[in-house]
């Protein structure tokens, strides 16, 4: 008889909104940050010290997907995975995903992002809904990571 491992199944949840403002950046160069291949590449990784990018897909349509795969100078390796589900062309994009982490699934999200027009620039919120499975504890990592990738897009439209 071979033994079977029991795992506690649950959920926690969490949510949060970040907003920023590109007072120089129009809507559509910060859309198009989040809706192209290179606009992503140039912004959305790991740190670049601990962290290697193993694999890259990039289709940007509704029912298109999205995968990043990076490993983690520790040895550990994450995986993003997206489909989106809305796309308002230079306004809305809407899309699910979920976070492996090490082969195993530690989340599934809503990420809901605004790009509005303010004075010559752009007001951009996101606003993301977690759910967090089987004992991952997330701590607010996950909104001090999305933080820290949104400071890396302003870096990136300044260069743009």
């Amino acid at each position: 008889m071979t033994a079977q491992t029991t795992v506690e199944r649950n959920v926690a949840h969490g949510s949060f909104t970040i907003e920023r403002s590109y007072p120089d950046v129009s809507p559509h160069r910060v859309y198009e940050a989040f809706a192209t291949e290179k606009g992503k590449d140039s912004w959305f990784s790991g740190p670049n010290d601990s962290w290697v990018r193993a694999e890259r897909q990039f289709d940007f349509r509704i029912g298109g997907k999205e995968r990043l795969v990076g490993k983690w100078a520790d040895g550990k390796v994450t995986e993003f995975d997206a489909t989106f589900w809305d796309i308002v062309p230079g306004e809305r994009i809407i899309y699910v995903y979920e976070m492996h982490l090490d082969g195993k699934k530690i989340s599934v999200s809503l990420a809901t992002l605004e790009f509005k027009a303010h004075g010559a620039g752009t007001r951009f919120i996101l606003n993301e809904q977690g759910a967090f499975l089987d004992g991952f504890e997330d701590g607010g990592g996950r909104e001090r990571g999305t933080n820290e990738l949104i400071d890396k897009l302003g870096v990136a439209l300044k260069g743009a």
